[in-house]
């Protein structure tokens, strides 16, 4: 008998590509008028680039956002004819690598203008770029007054092909936060002094904070991946990567035995015990560890949730299933740690964290399952 993928890795991640389109669509759908593109970066959110983009392609999306123009290399192999961003900007000398593969650099400062400029002149055209003007934000993009002289500099304006101005909102997911409407304000200011060019503010949570955020383009990330974009709210995104781990091992514990490293946890009851096959080499997060009886951490198991006890390691996991019915667990046994039941921001909390660091750092060494891509069924 051949083994298949999944049962030679003692954790599996499912990609559900059916439901990623469905957010794009529903985020396409929210955003009215304006264009929905997707925020790719960091190799799709941690689930593949390759599937992921071509899964969102086939949805309808044709703008692209990544960080890196390594980034932006990869993802014109997968896709052609998309529109591809580079959020970073337009690295030092390395112009014509970003003109050879038709990428945008998203401009961040009046010394790269002059550069994509002065390099599209000897190219032989103006070429495509973004202005990235920060609003508030304090991270990338034109200061105020350097975009400002940006304008006055009319000699390298007009030597730059301006195919999106953008910028980046700081806290779209608290809506009553006063800095969106501050920002929003700001870049309706930087907006008049660039008329005629298409406009980017609203990220994923940006789209949930009404038309007069989402201009002529949204850039979702998050939410297209399963994220709850806003707060205090139940998540309207489907949940798109699916973590389980097999059952290794189950073990019968007496009351006060302790159990993984340090010795923890310790049985206030005989107890029962499963060992899972993931850990933190496989973006299990080991702050997920427990000392308390009852998690707060919990995978889903045979119908309900079971707390998870003592330190995650760099290859297994423990979980109590004292309360599952005999029998009900056995060796090869999946065990949901992130997905349907275990939504990818309520593991986020347990841990310390937010869902972009659970997704990105997933591992690479489990079996990885994509289902719902049309040209050949599977990814």
């Amino acid at each position: 008998m051949t083994p298949i993928p999944e049962d030679l890795a003692g954790a599996v991640l499912s990609i559900d590509l059916v439901a990623l389109k469905h957010n794009w669509l529903r985020l396409k759908a929210l955003a009215g008028k304006a264009e929905c593109g997707a925020a790719v970066k960091g190799n799709g959110y941690g689930l593949g680039i390759d599937p992921v983009a071509r899964a969102l392609w086939e949805a309808g999306c044709r703008s692209y956002f990544v960080a890196r123009p390594k980034e932006g290399e990869e993802l014109r192999q997968v896709l052609p004819e998309a529109t591809i961003y580079i959020l970073d900007g337009l690295f030092a000398g390395q112009a014509e690598f970003y003109a050879k593969l038709n990428l945008c650099p998203a401009l961040i400062s009046i010394d790269e203008a002059r550069e994509w400029a002065a390099f599209g002149r000897v190219y032989g055209r103006k070429l495509p770029c973004a202005i990235h003007v920060d609003t508030g934000i304090n991270r990338l993009g034109f200061a105020m007054a350097e975009f400002d002289s940006l304008l006055a500099d009319r000699f390298t304006l007009e030597g730059l092909n301006v195919t999106l101005l953008m910028s980046h909102l700081a806290c779209a997911d608290d809506p009553p936060h006063p800095l969106n409407q501050r920002q929003r304000a700001a870049f309706d200011a930087v907006r008049a002094k660039l008329p005629g060019v298409a406009a980017s503010l609203a990220n994923s949570a940006g789209v949930f904070l009404g038309d007069d955020y989402r201009h002529d383009l949204v850039r979702p990330g998050i939410a297209l991946y399963g994220g709850n974009p806003t707060q205090n709210v139940a998540n309207p995104m489907h949940p798109v990567a699916i973590l389980e781990g097999a059952v290794m091992q189950l073990r019968d514990v007496a009351e006060g035995d302790t159990v993984g490293y340090s010795a923890t946890w310790t049985a206030h009851r005989p107890s029962r015990i499963a060992v899972l096959g993931a850990g933190y080499k496989d973006g299990v997060p080991r702050a997920l560890s427990s000392r308390e009886p009852q998690g707060p951490a919990q995978v889903f198991i045979s119908g309900r949730r079971c707390p998870v006890i003592g330190r995650i390691s760099m290859d297994m996991m423990a979980i109590d299933i004292t309360e599952l019915p005999p029998g009900s667990v056995r060796r090869g046994t999946r065990a949901e740690i992130l997905g349907r039941h275990i939504g990818i921001d309520e593991a986020a909390g347990w841990a310390g964290t937010i869902s972009y660091e659970l997704l990105t750092r997933l591992g690479s060494r489990y079996a990885r399952l994509y289902t719902g891509l049309e040209s050949d069924g599977t990814a």
